[in-house]
C-alpha cells in the first residue's frame, strides 16, 4: 500500500461513459482515488453512495472523486446509472493501477481463492503526492471521514 508521501501513481483508464480519464487532467485540489472490488455489490454501493451523498461537500473542498475497481465499462455504466453517481467509475480490468497503488492481489472469499481488488482509498495532491491513504476500508461513513480528514489538512 503507498504511504503519505508517496508519489501517486499516474493513469488513464476508461470512465462509465467509455470515455479516458486520466490522474494529471483532473483539476481539484484533492482527489479521492478509491478502489472497491464490485459494482453493485451492498459494501460497494454503501460506499460510493455516501460519496453521492456527500457530493456537495467534495465539490465546496475543491476535492474530486474517481472510484476504481476491475469491472468491465459496461457494469460501471449500469451501476452509476441505478445509483445516480454523479463521479467518475474508471475500469481497470487487469487490476495494473490498483496493484500499482498497492490495492491488488490475491484475496479468500467462501474457500476461493482468487485476484481481485482491495477496498483501499488514497487522497492525492494536485502535485500528485499521496496525502492520506487508508487500508482495508469500512465503506460506512468513509465518505465523511475523509471530508473530516482533509480539512484538517487545510488547517495545518
Amino acid at each position: 500500500m503507498l504511504e503519505p508521501g508517496d508519489d501517486a501513481p499516474g493513469f488513464t483508464l476508461r470512465n462509465h461513459r467509455d470515455e479516458p480519464v486520466s490522474l494529471a487532467s483532473i483539476d481539484a485540489a484533492y482527489t479521492v482515488v478509491y478502489f472497491y472490488p464490485r459494482a453493485d455489490t451492498p459494501g460497494c454501493t454503501t460506499e460510493a453512495c455516501g460519496f453521492r451523498d456527500d457530493w456537495d461537500a467534495f465539490a465546496d473542498a475543491d476535492v474530486a472523486v474517481v472510484g476504481i475497481s476491475d469491472d468491465p465499462v459496461a457494469d460501471l455504466a449500469d451501476f452509476a446509472a441505478k445509483f445516480d453517481l454523479p463521479f467518475d467509475l474508471l475500469s481497470d480490468p487487469d487490476g495494473e493501477v490498483a496493484s500499482a497503488y498497492g490495492s491488488y492481489g490475491e484475496k479468500n472469499m467462501f474457500g476461493n481463492t482468487f485476484d481481485g481488488v482491495f477496498r483501499n482509498t488514497y487522497v492525492v495532491d494536485a502535485d500528485g503526492a499521496v496525502v492520506l491513504a487508508y487500508g482495508d476500508v469500512s465503506p460506512e461513513d468513509h465518505a465523511e471521514a475523509i471530508l473530516a480528514d482533509v480539512a484538517a489538512l487545510a488547517d495545518d
